[in-house]
């Protein structure tokens, strides 16, 4: 039972870490592309590859937190 309560809280951070992030790096990418003026289509490219960039670290960095924390 605390195994499975455990992998279920590893999730749950992912999954809130990947939020945030996702919402972090969509606003920064967005301010990014304007700033350095990226042309046409490639400014989709740039936001789409922040927000997921973005999204991964924040994720993992929870999820890593959440064990860390599961295991005290």
């Amino acid at each position: 039972m605390a195994r499975d309560s455990c992998l279920a809280r590893v999730t749950a951070g992912f999954a809130v870490g990947g939020a945030i992030g996702g919402a972090v790096g969509a606003v920064y990418g967005t301010y990014d592309a304007i700033r350095f003026k990226v042309p046409g289509l490639l400014k989709i490219r740039h936001i789409g590859q922040t927000t997921i960039g973005s999204a991964a670290i924040f994720g993992l960095f929870l999820g890593a937190g959440s064990l860390i924390h599961c295991g005290k």
